[in-house]
């Protein structure tokens, strides 16, 4: 049941952003209590939800998240602390790119060993062409949280919505909280098939130039023949996604 004194669209960014953490939980994509999704409110673009630090991704429910503005503060009393350090990179996000609902960023084996690569993500599958020169990357100078690493950190995902970054992980943003949990699932497939592909020793065949390109222009294309007339983009998926949620425990709605 919806608590008193939340709007219906917070209510909904809410369950939205529970079922997120519960979906990276059931795929595998946690750091015990580290990393972190976030998703503005709607219509108030500088309060954001996030998680309470210490919680586990599969506690996650919709009444559990804390509300706080683009520098960590919380925008109500609450109990619940946040990781301010960890919320700093989706701070930094927030700020410079108004456009973006939610941001999740995760620390998997698979997404640091090609973050951590020279190359970066190897145009070697379907997954990986999706993102085809729509991927960011950003140099690890060590645990930051001044200015100055928000102006890099802004500055190196510019237009993108997916960067990894280097030596520590991937990011994946969107314009709806589904939208950054599908690119994220897709991004981290991506890394997964290259580190399987690369131990293989094999040598890789890299797709071409164009025909990664004629790939992600058809994703491109297709999310938006399915975009529904208010904008909301894979909702099929989204649908799907959380009707396996509910088969196994509807709490993360409470």
């Amino acid at each position: 049941m919806k608590p008193s004194g939340i709007s219906d669209a917070e209510w909904q960014a809410r369950q939205d952003l529970a079922a997120c953490y519960r979906l990276i939980a059931h795929y595998r994509m946690t750091d015990i209590i580290y990393t972190h999704v976030s998703a503005r409110i709607p219509g108030e673009h500088e309060a954001i939800l996030i998680n309470p630090y210490g919680m586990m991704f599969h506690e996650i429910r919709a009444s559990d998240l804390v509300r706080v503005d683009l520098f960590g503060n919380p925008v109500q009393e609450s109990d619940a602390p946040i990781n301010r350090a960890g919320f700093f990179i989706h701070s930094a996000v927030h700020e410079a790119r108004p456009d973006l609902a939610c941001v999740i960023h995760t620390h998997t084996t698979a997404g640091i060993a090609v973050a951590a690569q020279q190359a970066g993500l190897l145009m070697i599958s379907q997954h990986a062409a999706r993102f085809h020169r729509r991927v960011s990357y950003h140099d690890y100078l060590g645990i930051a949280d001044d200015d100055a690493e928000r102006k890099r950190l802004a500055r190196d995902l510019g237009d993108n919505v997916v960067m990894l970054l280097r030596n520590h992980g991937i990011l994946a943003c969107g314009r709806s909280i589904p939208e950054a949990f599908i690119d994220m699932h897709y991004l981290e497939r991506a890394c997964q098939a290259q580190v399987a592909a690369m131990a293989g020793g094999a040598p890789l065949h890299i797709l071409s130039d164009e025909v990664a390109a004629q790939t992600a222009r058809g994703f491109d294309r297709a999310r938006e023949r399915r975009k529904t007339a208010d904008g909301r983009t894979y909702t099929l998926e989204w649908a799907a996604l959380t009707r396996m949620l509910d088969q196994a425990d509807t709490s993360w709605r409470d």
